[in-house]
């Protein structure tokens, strides 16, 4: 999962290289950052547009959601809400509830090196947590603005396409194939091993985010996910505070 260290030569003549070229080679090494993720998108947009079809929805409405909303499991949630003529203040809560982690997200994404007003637009929309677990992590240190954008609309694309491919040949395959609704959880694993194995020096890290999902599951086990980023970002401003003061009283 991890990128390919890029030598000093390599850099340099990137630094050199005229706009459209620089361009061009950032949008080719976001292809192949992108690559690996792929392998849980495009299965999980399968899976998404052949639970369009078999719901009795037009084909169409599986990529069109997948393009405009693109919320990943939320996605899924819609589905038999909207067949439910489900009353909008639920919709609502519930979109807050799954998607409300994104909020921590933009604590740290890295946004501030994304350029131009739309770029940032649509990288706002596109952070997704793919995008979130590659681009924050040491092997992006020195990504360009093109490189983080192009990554995370090559990730957007594999969702619409695999959700255009699961829509029309959705009729053609039964209702469930085992294990590919695991495929996306597989990618999470990974990514987050990566991330673990990236902070080997900082172990306490990964150690509060296992205390505070235990946590979650115990005393809120309905809403696991928003309580775990609470006491995750509790615990973290904390030791952030500690370790800061530490210092000055030495």
């Amino acid at each position: 999962m991890g990128t390919p260290q890029v030598s000093v030569a390599d850099q340099l003549r990137s630094a050199l290289a005229p706009p459209r070229a620089r361009i061009r080679t950032e949008m080719t090494a976001a292809l192949k950052d992108s690559a690996s993720v792929g392998l849980g998108l495009v299965p999980m947009g399968l899976a998404f547009g052949m639970l369009i079809t078999h719901s009795g929805l037009p084909w169409w409405s599986g990529p069109m959601f997948s393009a405009v909303m693109y919320t990943g499991t939320l996605e899924f949630l819609l589905v038999p809400m909207l067949l439910a003529a489900t009353p909008l203040v639920t919709v609502g809560l519930t979109t807050l509830l799954v998607n409300g982690r994104h909020a921590f997200y933009a604590l740290s994404f890295p946004l501030h090196r994304v350029n131009g007003r739309l770029a940032k637009l649509y990288s706002t929309f596109a952070l997704s947590d793919e995008a979130y677990a590659m681009t924050t992590g040491g092997q992006a240190r020195d990504w360009s603005s093109p490189r983080i954008v192009s990554f995370q609309a090559f990730n957007h694309l594999y969702c619409v396409a695999g959700s255009l491919t699961g829509a029309l040949v959705g009729s053609l395959l039964p209702p469930r194939i085992t294990g590919l609704d695991f495929a996306m959880t597989a990618l999470l694993v990974v990514l987050a091993l990566d991330a673990i194995r990236e902070r080997r020096h900082d172990l306490p890290i990964p150690l509060l985010a296992a205390l505070a999902a235990l946590i979650a599951r115990l005393i809120t086990p309905g809403q696991m996910l928003l309580t775990a980023f609470c006491l995750f970002t509790a615990a973290l401003l904390a030791r952030h505070f500690a370790t800061r003061r530490g210092p000055a009283h030495a």
